[in-house]
């Protein structure tokens, strides 16, 4: 279930001609076009009528990116462990799809089936036993604009900030479950969920659905086919009316709008594990490094450039979370990392997703730079320096907040 060496192991497969789903034609096209590195995010996504998201997006809540939108961080000041669904970020690849429930129908099908196509509706999924778990759902490109403004590196890609992230109550049906009813058999090998928002289009190529494998072991282990989110029917710009949760692995992997499921006997390659969300840059293979699961991050909520009263108490809020275990402990500097103090938790982290913080502080008048660093269980805690790479993905590092008090 380690996804850093299930990405490895597919794309050789596939260099080896022994992983289906992409072909070398297209691979090439895409190449050519715009180089290997730059084919992977300039996209011509597809038009919507009346645009790429559904939901309001109002300035205090979000920064609109495009087909995406970044939750601010002073919009998760006091509002609870969960992300309400009005502020929880959106990541689009094209544009939101308005699907009817009541047609809507799952299909399952492949050669790691014991029989033919099985076809589920939303009804059908309801009438299983349902589960329900907190679970952290995270733009692998989440911190990106970090590596320009702060360590000076041109890097390509969304520039997110820090709002690429959220935390909800999903609740639906075990991917397991429904597997097993489908009649998955012991020669299943990898189980690719497809979305059903429009194809998705770069460099001149079209790459059809959105769509990304898993090994069947994951599968089969805490993989949730979510139909509610914090107690809610799902949204459309979050799924509706049936999206794939994949606890740890990075946020790509949770396929939204699910119409159809792909049960293989064989290794299966798209280039959502295999081409896209990969390392590149000078210290990386030529054909780039698969991820490892999502980093360890901490955040302030308060925008950047916040205003406080000199010499007036001030509680400073935050939250900070880690794909490999629950949080230990947080530091904060209130001096640009001079001294460190350590936070004070708030509430208890709901099934390790988050953990909320506070610290005290009493600003002096002038400008000051807030840094918050996390620890977690495992041993890992944020570096002073995110890895570099050409897309941007995964920064850690500890991000300074600049603040003014008056």
């Amino acid at each position: 279930m380690d996804e850093v060496a299930y990405d490895k192991l597919r794309l050789g497969q596939w260099q080896a001609g022994r992983a289906h789903g992409f072909s070398r034609r297209d691979l090439l096209k895409l190449t050519a076009a715009a180089g290997v590195a730059g084919a992977l995010v300039e996209a011509s996504p597809a038009a919507a009528a009346e645009g790429p998201i559904v939901k309001p997006l109002p300035p205090e809540l979000f920064k609109p990116l495009g087909t995406n939108a970044e939750t601010r961080w002073s919009a998760l000041a006091a509002v609870g462990y969960h992300v309400p669904i009005d502020r929880f970020f959106v990541r689009n690849h094209t544009s939101t799809p308005i699907i009817d429930s009541a047609t809507w129908r799952l299909e399952v099908s492949g050669a790691g089936l014991r029989g033919g196509p099985v076809s589920f509706s939303l009804r059908d999924l309801h009438r299983l036993p349902s589960v329900a778990r907190s679970v952290t759902l995270e733009c692998a490109g989440n911190g990106r604009s970090y590596f320009t403004s702060q360590q000076g590196q041109t890097v390509s890609g969304t520039a997110w900030g820090l709002g690429a992230v959220g935390v909800a109550r999903w609740r639906g049906v075990r991917l397991s479950t429904v597997l097993r009813k489908a009649g998955l058999s012991s020669r299943a090998v990898d189980v690719q969920a497809s979305g059903l928002d429009p194809n998705y289009v770069t460099g001149g190529v079209d790459l059809g659905p959105v769509r990304r494998p898993l090994p069947v072991r994951k599968a089969l282990d805490d993989v949730i086919l979510a139909y509610e989110m914090n107690g809610s029917p799902l949204p459309a710009d979050h799924g509706a009316p049936v999206r794939l949760v994949v606890p740890s692995w990075i946020g790509s992997a949770s396929i939204k709008w699910v119409g159809r499921i792909e049960v293989s006997d064989v290794p299966l390659f798209s280039p959502w594990n295999t081409q896209f969300y990969r390392f590149f840059g000078p210290d990386f293979p030529a054909d780039g490094r698969p991820f490892d699961r999502q980093s360890i991050k901490s955040a302030f909520e308060l925008d950047p450039g916040a205003a406080f009263t000199a010499g007036k108490r001030v509680r400073l809020t935050g939250r900070s979370w880690s794909a490999a275990g629950r949080i230990k402990h947080v530091e904060v500097s209130t001096d640009g990392g001079v001294r460190w103090r350590r936070a004070r938790p708030v509430g208890p982290s709901i099934d390790n997703a988050w953990q909320r913080w506070e610290l005290d502080w009493k600003p002096s008048v002038g400008a000051h730079s807030l840094q918050a660093r996390a620890y977690d269980v495992r041993g890992n805690s944020q570096p002073e320096v995110a890895t570099f790479n050409t897309l941007g993905y995964l920064f850690d590092a500890v991000v300074k907040v600049p603040v003014t008090a008056a």
